[in-house]
């Protein structure tokens, strides 16, 4: 008998998986792309996507410019505003491969750039901010363009479709990378669209998402003061943002990032150590506003390093596991047990509880 909607109840939805190697081993896209095909059924096709880090050594010291154009001339007119302050060493099609099961897809580009001097100086921005704020722009003002990714040695590629099928149309077997996050999307509240689908990215900051975040019109309320726009109709769009503003604009550490958007309860700040209190009681009064609230487990990107974390109440699953220089994280063990079935020390990290994996100084 046919289910209809409604009658099939999908625990959890969306997946999430991440591997990273400590020592700066490039690792192929394949692999990651094998690891969400077991959970296959967190997904429901309407989005899929990846980000890799270590993916452009010839071009690591450029921004590499991933955009979204929904037609030849909206490409020409942002290549124009690009000109206008970014030196664009090289500028082209990202690789695709035409299949079934990915269909109206948008113009895909690629551009390797480096910001202008003399258009930093007249707007007095480190490289950066500077970075950031055209990214912002194009994607807030200019219909049908939409830059989702802009790092260094790094790069999105997502889609309407399911994981295992975006990897293959991206081609992500051709490139190698330190690090790698993937992401199967389930939307429960927002389209499923090109631009929607996960990761979100901001700079080198890449976030995938499992879940809903009940305190989004709070927390887009804050981050927009500072100049960001959430424009991608996605609640998991302001997790990059917080990301970006708490870490390079505010210079938080990991740890208090984590202690920031999965604060602990004020009952548990009370049992701390004095210090501990102090430190906590001022992160949650000065940045209350980007306290994520609902069920959440997030794996945050970043250069040389990854981030895993869940909601206080560990209201999503999320597991990590060890192979030698590598870390694996994933929604499900399944996942982690597709690519390394030997992993040890797997682990379910509690609620709240940040696991920070960093690659070794120099080797990235």
């Amino acid at each position: 008998m046919k289910l209809l909607e409604g009658q099939i109840r999908i625990p959890s939805g969306c997946a999430i998986s991440a591997v990273i190697s400590t020592e700066g081993e490039r690792m192929s896209g394949a692999d990651i792309v094998e690891s969400m095909r077991p959970m296959h059924d967190r997904s429901n096709g309407l989005g899929g996507g990846f980000a890799g880090y270590g993916i452009y050594p010839e071009y690591k010291d450029f921004y590499a410019l991933h955009i979204f154009f929904d037609n030849a001339a909206v490409r020409q007119e942002c290549e124009s505003v690009l000109k206008e302050s970014f030196e664009i060493v090289k500028a082209e099609p990202v690789p695709t491969l035409k299949m079934p099961e990915i269909t109206d897809e948008p113009i895909i580009y690629r551009y390797f750039t480096a910001p202008l001097a003399s258009r930093m100086r007249d707007a007095q921005l480190d490289e950066r901010e500077f970075v950031a704020r055209i990214v912002m722009s194009v994607n807030a003002s200019m219909k049908g363009a939409y830059i989702v990714s802009a790092g260094k040695n790094m790069g999105v590629f997502k889609a309407v479709g399911y994981p295992e099928d975006v990897g293959r149309f991206y081609r992500l077997e051709e490139y190698s990378g330190y690090s790698w996050i993937a992401h199967g999307r389930y939307p429960t509240n927002t389209p499923g669209w090109w631009g929607g689908a996960h990761p979100f990215a901001i700079l080198d900051y890449s976030v995938v998402h499992n879940g809903e975040i009940s305190s989004y019109d709070a927390n887009r309320r804050f981050i927009e003061m500072y100049g960001y726009k959430c424009t991608l109709q996605t609640d998991t769009e302001v997790i990059a943002y917080i990301a970006d503003y708490l870490l390079r604009r505010q210079k938080l550490t990991l740890k208090e990032f984590a202690s920031v958007v999965a604060a602990p309860f004020w009952s548990t700040i009370e049992r701390m150590s004095e210090e501990d209190k102090r430190i906590c009681t001022y992160l949650r009064t000065v940045y209350s506003g980007l306290l994520v609230t609902g069920p959440f487990s997030i794996v945050l990107g970043f250069e040389g390093g990854l981030m895993a974390l869940n909601d206080r109440l560990k209201l999503r699953s999320m597991v990590t596991a060890k192979k030698g220089d590598r870390v694996y994280i994933a929604s499900e063990e399944a996942a982690i047990r597709k690519i390394a079935p030997d992993a040890g020390d797997v682990y379910a990290p509690t609620g709240g509880e940040p696991v920070i994996v960093k690659v070794r100084e120099g080797r990235y």
